[in-house]
């Protein structure tokens, strides 16, 4: 039996921990951007050189992208791309079957 290369490419990317929670966390932002001093704040557990490579990761994979706005100081913020976006579907059908099945 052979593995649906789809799929696998899922998990490439979903499997690896704090992925689907920064996906998540990202479509959940009223503007739909964080800056990484707020995705670290409320993603408490994950320590920032992770975070670093959790994003810069995602970004390579076109989910979200990195914005830098200069001025009088350099902002950053990440939000995601509209393939990032498409995927916000797929993971809220994971939470509603962890909402049916796990045990708390």
């Amino acid at each position: 039996m052979e593995i649906c290369p789809y799929l696998e490419y899922s998990f490439q990317i979903l499997g690896k921990r704090w992925n689907g929670l920064i996906i998540h966390y990202l479509s959940l932002c009223p503007n739909g951007a964080a800056h990484f001093s707020e995705i670290k704040r409320d993603l408490a557990d994950i320590t920032p050189r992770a975070l670093s490579l959790k994003l810069t990761e995602l970004v390579e994979h076109a989910l979200i992208e990195k914005k830098v706005t200069t001025g009088s100081t350099v902002t950053i913020s990440y939000e995601l791309t509209e393939k990032g976006r498409s995927l916000t579907i797929a993971l809220q059908s994971v939470q509603q079957w962890a909402h049916e099945y796990k045990s708390l």
